[in-house]
């Protein structure tokens, strides 16, 4: 199944759990104060700035969520572009229902976008290349699985979801366990074939042992400079799939995927996005 979409049942906890945080012990007392119970609207989720979309199942869940009644129309899909001033999703019925449920979805939707649109910006910086642009784990706790979904919207790929999906071997293992071959061996003794296993390196020294020793599926190059990392492609000449990490910013993106990689991955574009401008409108 492809992660550009989720069953509704496994995003649901999570806009539970951020609507009841809204909501609080007593819900919402201005829309009630202010609101009659049966004023009915339609709202407008437009776009306040151009961008790519993503987080438009999790408002719909959202405002369904605290009506059921409300007739949510999306107009544009997660995972398409969007231009400033444009609707992207139409909600009509209860006017305190959506007042209740507008910052819980304006959050989610406006973040993601904000990662979907940083994660497009990213991948335009490949064309012409066969690399692929991947986040990282640096995501917001309790967040992953959506934050990551908005990185697929934006047109990238997804690293390993959490520790258990395969062995990332990292500069720190690899001193604690003695040295590249010591902790590659250790790895041959007990990983599964089912699972892949990287190995991080910042020098070439170190790749020419993975490569001598063996065991890697994939190398993570970290914070190499440009030519050093066409000098690792020529080195691995294939034998190992090749991630290049480490201030992958968007100035460097170009010329790194030049080099022959077939990874780029970067922490900024979850930690650092800027969230897309949205707003909703009566």
């Amino acid at each position: 199944m492809s992660f550009a979409t989720l069953p509704d049942l496994v995003l649901d906890p999570m806009i539970r759990a951020a609507l009841m945080e809204d909501l609080g012990q007593n819900g919402d007392i201005t829309t009630r104060s202010v609101i009659p119970a049966d004023a009915r609207y339609t709202a407008r989720l437009n776009a306040r700035a151009n961008g790519r979309v993503s987080g438009m199942q999790i408002a719909r869940i959202a405002f369904h969520l605290v009506d059921p009644a409300l007739k949510v129309a999306t107009l544009v899909a997660d995972g398409a572009a969007c231009a400033k001033g444009q609707t992207l999703m139409t909600i009509e019925g209860s006017a305190a229902s959506i007042l209740s449920a507008e910052r819980v979805a304006l959050n989610f939707a406006g973040r993601l976008s904000g990662i979907a649109s940083l994660t497009a910006l990213f991948v335009a910086e490949t064309a012409g290349t066969a690399t692929r642009v991947t986040c990282t784990r640096k995501t917001t706790p309790g967040l992953r699985t959506v934050e990551k979904l908005a990185v697929l919207h934006g047109g990238g790929f997804n690293h390993r979801f959490s520790l258990s999906d395969a062995i990332l071997i990292k500069d720190n293992h690899i001193a604690a366990a003695g040295g590249v071959r010591a902790v590659l061996e250790a790895t041959k003794a007990v990983a599964s074939h089912m699972v892949k296993v990287e190995i991080e390196v910042d020098r070439l020294d170190q790749l020419t042992e993975v490569l001598k020793v063996g065991g890697a599926d994939v190398v993570l190059l970290d914070n190499m400079d440009t030519p050093t990392l066409r000098e690792a492609v020529a080195m691995a000449s294939g034998a190992v799939t090749l991630e290049a990490s480490g201030n992958m910013v968007l100035d460097r993106i170009a010329e790194v995927a030049a080099t022959g990689v077939d990874y780029i991955s970067s922490g900024a574009l979850t930690h650092s996005a800027k969230t897309l401008d949205l707003g909703l409108d009566f």
